[in-house]
């Protein structure tokens, strides 16, 4: 770095958001954008740390300490050359990633550390403005055939690492428009669609070409598929919810997480839902069981919905407010932090199990939770159990289930194929050369590894890609990571 004093000079500071009474009347994102000024600022804080372990704790292994240093010296656009050569879609991540990275930062040790996601969409969002992302087609086409089923970050950065090195590209989606999880996952106030939709037209400059509507295994036959190309890309997602089978969990009015986030993103795009089905947390008391990252997109749109209140229950205690980040680093520390929902009115319930779910009439009325203890099993994992105080009645008229997804959708797709499952129910393939049991068939993203991070859909679709590349050309130039 120019200035090595750069983390004494400035403090952490974290891009703006839009005032809570006015962001949580509209559906568009509310994170500003870090002005040049201030990007440059935050940039200057990366120091000078010799190994710095951001690299090692991004799927991607972003460049972070080197674009931070072009930042800092107003070098946008080979900062954004650097950004590019490592992760197909810095917009993507910049919004949505928990950011690894930052836990990782050597400046956490002593201080707060570095904005590296903030400044990584500020090199992307300059990078668009100034018309600097441009189709990247390759001059010469090898003549084979490749098709991706399944069209979220995975499915994409595959399809696009591989059409640019000559190979006919199509992406077969079974949603009506392109995006999986961006598109149908993603509240717009984290991802504002147009994001994703210019990404698309960049993809189809390049010769990926896009099939919606389509779901491999009923409407068309994976035999008939596989013979019209040279290899196929299983990057369908990890779409089966956990269940909850509690007392009760049949009553109206309880959901699980993904189809309420769904129909509030087609709502958004001016689909018409029928009334019969609507989802609609207006004027109710919402309670969402789950706290990751899921469960807060759906407190996030309940409350934007107009919920009268909202309740977050998760299982784990609260953690602590303060911890010795040695004992942890360069791993996360378990750390209460405030999140923007807290803001917006969120109410936390933590330590509770569900155990039952009350109704009237056929409509759930109340959760009913109860504390959980956790101890140590036989084999040293922990273990939660109830304990005996009596059960906490939480008032609800929406229930929205939000505790995770435990493998793909075992559908006509991977039955007609006969392909081998790992104990998790996920497609067996290693992360060497992701071939499935089937030859000249590839898998990637949550489908192979199970529910996991955007960024890491980028990265097991890049590999995947070059595994790809290897098993038909023989040799790739493609980069590993």
């Amino acid at each position: 770095m120019d200035d090595p004093y750069g983390f004494l000079r400035y403090p952490r500071q974290e891009p703006r958001k839009e005032p809570v009474p006015r962001r949580v009347r509209h559906w568009h994102e509310y994170v500003q954008l870090m002005p040049d000024g201030q990007a440059s600022r935050q940039a200057n804080r990366c120091m000078d740390c010799g190994t710095p372990y951001c690299h090692r704790f991004c799927p991607v292994h972003n460049l972070i300490p080197e674009w931070n240093a072009l930042v800092f010296n107003a070098h946008w656009r080979r900062a954004w050359r650097q950004l590019d050569s490592t992760n197909n879609f810095p917009e993507f991540t910049g919004r949505l990633c928990p950011a690894p990275c930052e836990d990782a930062c050597t400046l956490k040790l002593a201080d707060s550390p570095v904005t590296i996601k903030s400044v990584e969409l500020a090199i992307a969002e300059r990078a668009w403005q100034e018309s600097w992302v441009l189709p990247q087609p390759c001059k010469h086409n090898n003549g084979k055939r490749v098709a991706v089923i399944g069209s979220g970050p995975a499915g994409l950065a595959c399809a696009q690492q591989l059409v640019r090195v000559g190979y006919q590209v199509t992406v077969f989606e079974r949603a009506d428009r392109i995006g999986g999880l961006l598109r149908y996952g993603i509240p717009d106030y984290r991802l504002e669609k147009h994001v994703l939709d210019r990404r698309l037209v960049q993809l189809e400059a390049e010769g990926v070409t896009f099939r919606s509507a389509v779901q491999v295994g009923t409407g068309l036959r994976p035999e008939e598929l596989r013979r019209q190309v040279d290899a196929v890309v299983l990057a369908c997602g990890a779409g089966q919810p956990r269940v909850l089978h509690v007392p009760g969990c049949d009553l109206r009015g309880i959901h699980y997480a993904i189809p309420f986030l769904e129909q509030q993103n087609r709502r958004n795009a001016g689909d018409s839902i029928d009334p019969q089905q609507l989802i609609d947390a207006c004027d109710r008391d919402v309670v969402v069981i789950g706290g990751g990252d899921t469960g807060q997109d759906c407190v996030g749109t309940a409350i934007r919905q107009g919920a009268r209140s909202v309740t977050q229950v998760q299982y784990h205690e609260s953690p602590p407010r303060q911890a010795d980040i040695l004992n942890f680093w360069p791993e996360p520390a378990p750390l209460l932090r405030a999140t923007d929902t807290d803001a917006e009115g969120c109410r936390h319930i933590w330590g509770q199990g569900t155990v039952a779910f009350s109704g009237r009439h056929g409509h759930v009325t109340a959760v009913l939770v109860q504390r959980l203890h956790w101890k140590r099993g036989p084999c040293g994992h922990w273990e939660k159990h109830h304990g005996h105080e009596p059960p906490q009645h939480l008032p609800a008229q929406l229930v929205l289930i939000a505790i995770g997804f435990a493998h793909p959708v075992h559908d006509a797709l991977l039955a007609d194929m006969a392909l081998k499952l790992d104990a998790c129910g996920n497609v067996a393939a290693s992360d060497e050369d992701y071939q499935t049991s089937l030859a000249g068939v590839f898998s990637c993203g949550d489908m192979r590894r199970g529910q996991s991070l955007v960024v890491w859909a980028i990265r097991e679709g890049r590999q995947c890609a070059r595994a790809v590349d290897m098993y038909l050309s023989g040799d790739s130039e493609l980069p590993y990571i």
